[in-house]
Protein backbone atom coordinates (compact mmCIF):
# COMPACT_ATOMS: atom_id res chain seq x y z
CA UNK A 1 0.00 0.00 0.00
CA UNK A 2 1.26 3.71 -1.06
CA UNK A 3 -0.30 5.07 2.59
CA UNK A 4 1.16 8.83 3.56
CA UNK A 5 3.16 8.76 0.33
CA UNK A 6 2.91 12.30 -1.45
CA UNK A 7 5.92 12.15 -4.03
CA UNK A 8 4.37 12.63 -7.81
CA UNK A 9 5.65 9.82 -9.74
CA UNK A 10 4.99 11.74 -12.72
CA UNK A 11 3.94 8.70 -14.67
CA UNK A 12 8.03 7.60 -14.96
CA UNK A 13 10.15 5.66 -13.67
CA UNK A 14 12.55 6.87 -10.88
CA UNK A 15 15.92 6.87 -13.40
CA UNK A 16 13.61 9.11 -15.87
CA UNK A 17 12.23 11.29 -13.23
CA UNK A 18 15.23 12.30 -11.92
CA UNK A 19 16.93 13.09 -15.30
CA UNK A 20 13.45 14.92 -16.65
CA UNK A 21 13.71 17.12 -13.40
CA UNK A 22 17.72 17.64 -13.36
CA UNK A 23 17.13 18.97 -16.87
CA UNK A 24 13.99 21.08 -16.38
CA UNK A 25 15.79 22.34 -13.00
CA UNK A 26 18.76 23.54 -15.46
CA UNK A 27 16.64 25.03 -17.93
CA UNK A 28 14.76 27.22 -15.22
CA UNK A 29 18.08 28.04 -13.75
CA UNK A 30 19.29 29.43 -17.55
CA UNK A 31 16.31 31.07 -18.44
CA UNK A 32 14.72 31.99 -15.19
CA UNK A 33 11.04 30.64 -16.49
CA UNK A 34 10.12 27.76 -18.21
CA UNK A 35 6.54 26.51 -19.61
CA UNK A 36 5.39 23.01 -18.44
CA UNK A 37 2.15 21.36 -16.92
CA UNK A 38 1.07 21.81 -13.27
CA UNK A 39 2.10 19.10 -12.14
CA UNK A 40 5.63 19.14 -13.50
CA UNK A 41 6.47 22.67 -12.10
CA UNK A 42 4.75 21.69 -8.85
CA UNK A 43 7.46 18.75 -8.61
CA UNK A 44 10.10 20.96 -9.74
CA UNK A 45 9.66 23.07 -7.27
CA UNK A 46 10.15 20.76 -4.64
CA UNK A 47 13.40 19.85 -6.42
CA UNK A 48 15.04 23.06 -7.35
CA UNK A 49 14.18 24.96 -4.23
CA UNK A 50 16.35 23.32 -2.18
CA UNK A 51 19.44 23.36 -4.36
CA UNK A 52 18.93 27.22 -4.61
CA UNK A 53 18.93 27.32 -0.25
CA UNK A 54 22.03 25.26 -0.96
CA UNK A 55 23.68 27.91 -3.13
CA UNK A 56 23.46 30.41 -0.57
CA UNK A 57 26.62 29.45 1.04
CA UNK A 58 29.18 29.33 -1.35
CA UNK A 59 31.46 26.19 -0.66
CA UNK A 60 32.98 23.91 -1.95
CA UNK A 61 31.11 21.48 -0.67
CA UNK A 62 27.71 23.27 -1.46
CA UNK A 63 28.31 23.43 -5.02
CA UNK A 64 29.11 19.06 -4.90
CA UNK A 65 26.22 18.84 -3.43
CA UNK A 66 24.37 21.05 -6.14
CA UNK A 67 26.34 19.47 -8.66
CA UNK A 68 25.47 15.80 -8.14
CA UNK A 69 21.82 16.93 -8.42
CA UNK A 70 21.88 18.82 -11.68
CA UNK A 71 25.20 16.89 -13.66
CA UNK A 72 25.86 20.53 -15.58
CA UNK A 73 28.84 22.74 -14.43
CA UNK A 74 27.57 25.81 -16.30
CA UNK A 75 24.25 25.59 -14.58
CA UNK A 76 25.94 25.70 -11.16
CA UNK A 77 28.18 28.63 -11.83
CA UNK A 78 25.26 30.31 -13.19
CA UNK A 79 23.23 29.38 -9.55
CA UNK A 80 26.41 30.43 -7.30
CA UNK A 81 27.40 33.56 -9.34
CA UNK A 82 24.31 35.21 -10.24
CA UNK A 83 20.96 33.73 -8.36
CA UNK A 84 22.33 32.79 -5.39
CA UNK A 85 23.66 37.05 -4.45
CA UNK A 86 20.40 37.72 -5.77
CA UNK A 87 18.21 35.41 -3.77
CA UNK A 88 20.67 35.85 -0.51
CA UNK A 89 17.73 37.93 1.75
CA UNK A 90 14.46 35.79 0.69
CA UNK A 91 14.03 33.26 3.38
CA UNK A 92 12.63 30.58 0.95
CA UNK A 93 9.93 30.56 -2.14
CA UNK A 94 12.02 31.21 -5.03
CA UNK A 95 9.59 30.15 -7.85
CA UNK A 96 6.53 31.21 -8.40
CA UNK A 97 3.64 29.32 -10.57
CA UNK A 98 1.67 30.87 -13.09
CA UNK A 99 -1.20 29.22 -14.25
CA UNK A 100 -1.64 30.19 -18.51
CA UNK A 101 -4.33 27.70 -19.49
CA UNK A 102 -4.85 24.67 -21.08
CA UNK A 103 -2.93 22.56 -23.53
CA UNK A 104 -4.67 21.62 -27.08
CA UNK A 105 -3.81 18.44 -27.83
CA UNK A 106 -5.07 16.96 -24.71
CA UNK A 107 -6.00 19.41 -22.33
CA UNK A 108 -3.11 19.59 -20.25
CA UNK A 109 -3.46 22.36 -17.69
CA UNK A 110 -0.26 24.50 -17.96
CA UNK A 111 1.92 27.15 -16.38
CA UNK A 112 4.83 29.46 -16.07
CA UNK A 113 7.01 28.54 -13.60
CA UNK A 114 9.79 31.72 -12.45
CA UNK A 115 12.42 32.61 -10.41
CA UNK A 116 10.72 35.63 -8.29
CA UNK A 117 13.27 37.77 -7.98
CA UNK A 118 14.35 37.69 -11.86
CA UNK A 119 10.66 38.98 -12.92
CA UNK A 120 10.88 42.47 -13.18
CA UNK A 121 6.90 42.92 -13.65
CA UNK A 122 5.92 41.88 -10.70
CA UNK A 123 8.85 43.53 -8.67
CA UNK A 124 8.44 47.11 -10.21
CA UNK A 125 4.63 46.78 -9.03
CA UNK A 126 5.19 45.88 -6.20
CA UNK A 127 7.40 49.04 -5.32
CA UNK A 128 4.33 51.44 -5.99
CA UNK A 129 2.90 53.02 -3.40
CA UNK A 130 -1.07 52.14 -2.74
CA UNK A 131 -3.71 54.60 -2.18
CA UNK A 132 -6.96 53.59 -0.12
CA UNK A 133 -9.55 54.13 -1.69
CA UNK A 134 -13.16 54.74 -0.59
CA UNK A 135 -16.63 53.29 -1.97
CA UNK A 136 -18.79 55.49 -1.08
CA UNK A 137 -19.12 58.57 -3.11
CA UNK A 138 -16.74 58.04 -5.18
CA UNK A 139 -18.58 58.75 -8.60
CA UNK A 140 -19.24 62.39 -7.17
CA UNK A 141 -15.65 62.73 -5.81
CA UNK A 142 -14.42 61.33 -8.74
CA UNK A 143 -16.44 63.80 -11.29
CA UNK A 144 -15.83 66.53 -8.98
CA UNK A 145 -12.07 65.89 -8.93
CA UNK A 146 -11.80 65.68 -13.23
CA UNK A 147 -13.78 68.60 -13.25
CA UNK A 148 -11.19 70.85 -11.17
CA UNK A 149 -7.78 69.14 -13.10
CA UNK A 150 -9.84 70.06 -16.56
CA UNK A 151 -9.92 73.61 -15.00
CA UNK A 152 -6.69 73.62 -13.60
CA UNK A 153 -4.83 72.77 -16.93
CA UNK A 154 -6.76 75.31 -18.83
CA UNK A 155 -5.78 77.62 -16.37
CA UNK A 156 -2.36 76.32 -16.95
CA UNK A 157 -2.56 77.04 -20.39
CA UNK A 158 -3.74 80.28 -20.16
CA UNK A 159 -0.97 81.60 -18.29
CA UNK A 160 1.35 79.64 -20.79
CA UNK A 161 0.47 81.48 -23.84
CA UNK A 162 0.30 84.70 -22.01
CA UNK A 163 4.03 84.11 -21.10
CA UNK A 164 5.26 82.92 -24.53
CA UNK A 165 2.91 85.90 -25.78
CA UNK A 166 4.99 88.58 -23.78
CA UNK A 167 8.13 86.67 -24.78
CA UNK A 168 7.12 87.32 -28.72
CA UNK A 169 6.15 90.99 -28.29
CA UNK A 170 9.61 91.64 -26.36
CA UNK A 171 11.79 90.05 -28.91
CA UNK A 172 9.89 91.59 -31.67
CA UNK A 173 9.70 95.38 -30.02
CA UNK A 174 13.78 94.51 -29.81
CA UNK A 175 14.58 93.78 -33.09
CA UNK A 176 12.69 95.62 -35.62
CA UNK A 177 15.34 96.91 -38.07
CA UNK A 178 16.79 93.48 -37.72
CA UNK A 179 13.32 92.09 -38.93
CA UNK A 180 12.90 94.47 -42.06
CA UNK A 181 16.43 93.51 -43.32
CA UNK A 182 15.73 90.08 -43.15
CA UNK A 183 12.20 90.38 -44.82
CA UNK A 184 13.81 92.73 -47.57
CA UNK A 185 16.70 90.10 -47.97
CA UNK A 186 14.08 87.50 -48.46
CA UNK A 187 12.30 89.56 -50.94
CA UNK A 188 15.30 89.58 -52.87
CA UNK A 189 16.05 86.16 -53.15
CA UNK A 190 12.42 85.39 -54.30
CA UNK A 191 13.04 87.26 -57.44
Amino acid sequence: MRHGKKFNHLGRKTAHRKAMLSNMACSLIEHKSINTTIAKAKALRGFVEPLITKSKTDSTHSRRLVFSSLQNKDAVTELFREIAPKVADRPGGYTRIIRTGYRLGDNAEMCMIELVDFNEIYTNEKAKSTTRRSRRGGAAKAATTEETTVEATEVETEEAVEETTKEVKEETSEEPEAKADDSEEAETEEK
